[in-house]
């Protein structure tokens, strides 16, 4: 169970984990975008998938209730590493990550494929530059991981 990302011979992934972010990625004012769930459900048959959260609306685990996702909900403080170490557990190379906040920048920036989205909450410049690629939005990242031919026709050097 993998999603296979091959730009070269000897430049190729095999994704193992998409994590995702919460407010502001893949949810909105701490209500989870409802395009996002048939996405979600498709991909949890190639990938594991997590969602890694300072939950500032403390909605996070009632919304995702019924979803197949791992939530964690990171301690107050130290948001950027926690996310990091959380991921480097997982193995980077064996991740995509998906987010928008200056919280995700290290995650966007050391996963094998960082996604930055950009929607109603905005996005940080830090996560943009941190990102290998930027969407409009999430229903466009996680149509990245379905079809992982547009991840490398887009980073294809």
């Amino acid at each position: 169970m993998a999603i296979e990302i091959v730009f070269n011979p000897i430049e190729r992934y095999e994704i193992e984990h998409v994590i995702l972010d919460f407010n502001g990625t893949l949810a909105i004012d701490g209500k989870i975008i409802p395009e996002t769930l048939p996405l979600i459900k498709a991909l949890t048959e190639r990938v594991n998938i997590h969602v890694i959260t300072a939950d500032t609306f403390k909605m996070a685990a009632e919304e995702l209730k019924n979803v197949p996702v791992k939530l964690t909900i990171l301690k107050s403080g130290q948001e950027k590493q926690q996310k990091l170490f959380y991921m480097e557990n997982l193995g980077r190379d064996k991740c995509i990550a998906i987010g928008n906040g200056s919280n995700d920048a290290m995650i966007l920036s050391r996963a094998a494929i960082g996604i930055a989205v950009i929607q109603a909450e905005g996005t940080s410049m830090e996560a943009i530059q941190s990102a290998n690629i930027v969407c409009q939005h999430i229903v466009h990242a996680l149509e990245l991981c379905l079809n992982p031919k547009r991840i490398v026709a887009t980073l294809r050097k």
